[in-house]
């Protein structure tokens, strides 16, 4: 028999890994938008509690346009905090467990090093309060929830670095890309394979069970943004001139953190795995792409 996971969002780039991945042990029903209005709290708890059969539920939708959401931040909170609650709530009413994506945005990147899962938080701007806010939500409503940080997402699908950066080396013979944030880049695809390999082990697991809680579900290695751009390039066969510049040579609406390095110490000691190194991953997500559009092939 399968295991059935209910995931929330169909056309995000994560979600459209997992649906890529699905299959053999694991059925995916996705719910798009317009099966599902996230801003709706009632809604998203009859998805849950009126699903035939659900084994574990993720939720890869979320709000996610960062600058946008400081002039929209009631829908922010609605999409990213609100909705992931209700998700919540209705996962420990029915006994499912819960997968819930969160992000690096919830720190504000003033620590030198790599941040732990009980580091303090201290976002930024709106768009990683109302991540926060729905962390805080989801593990408080539900005795079996992983919330799994993710930074610096890059797939084949949607927009992301990875495609930003490949439509301006094609139109700019000077692309400019700051030298000053640092990250762990993840393929979404790492992320979904981790998910579905692990779903049987999480619809299984108890109450107080070291699986749930926070979770840094990121690449074991790290980069600047412009060296993942330089990176891109050669593997793209791409030869723009490529200038580093600060951060603040494009000011945004939403301030932007400077360390996004998230420790995964947590993720090979309970769960002894680790993602994909970053420049491994790049070059299978550009060996899938069809580089003439941009997409994937």
């Amino acid at each position: 028999m399968s295991l059935r996971l209910l995931q929330f969002g169909a056309t995000g780039q994560l979600a459209r890994e997992v649906l890529d991945r699905a299959g053999g042990p694991v059925e995916v029903t996705a719910l798009s938008r317009a099966d599902v209005d996230l801003t709706d709290p009632d809604a998203v708890r009859r998805a849950i509690l009126e699903a035939p059969d659900v084994d574990l539920v993720l939720n890869a939708a979320g709000y996610t346009v960062v600058d946008r959401a400081e002039s929209e931040p009631d829908l922010a909170y609605a999409v990213n905090a609100r909705a992931p609650e209700a998700m919540a709530r209705a996962c420990q009413e029915r006994g499912a467990p819960l997968v819930h994506i969160s992000t690096d945005m919830v720190f504000s990147g003033a620590k030198p090093g790599a941040y732990a899962e009980d580091d303090l938080p201290a976002p930024l701007h709106v768009y990683g309060a109302s991540k926060l806010a729905g962390e805080q939500a989801v593990l408080g409503a539900c005795d079996r929830a992983m919330v799994a940080r993710v930074t610096w997402l890059f797939s084949p699908y949607g927009q992301n670095f990875v495609q930003i950066m490949l439509k301006l080396a094609r139109s700019q013979p000077v692309v400019k890309v700051v030298d000053d944030q640092r990250g762990r880049p993840t393929a979404s695809g790492d992320v979904a394979a981790f998910v579905l390999g692990q779903a049987e082990r999480l619809a299984k697991a108890p109450a107080g069970a070291p699986e749930w809680g926070r979770l840094h579900l990121v690449s074991p290695t790290a980069a600047t943004r412009y060296e993942m751009a330089q990176a891109l390039f050669e593997l793209a066969g791409l030869k723009p001139q490529v200038e580093p510049v600060p951060t603040s040579a494009f000011p945004t609406p939403a301030r932007r953190a400077l360390n996004a390095e998230l420790d995964t110490t947590r993720l090979k000691s309970v769960f002894g795995v680790q993602l994909t190194p970053w420049r491994d991953a790049l070059a299978q997500v550009v060996a899938r792409m069809d580089l003439t559009h941009g997409a994937a092939a």
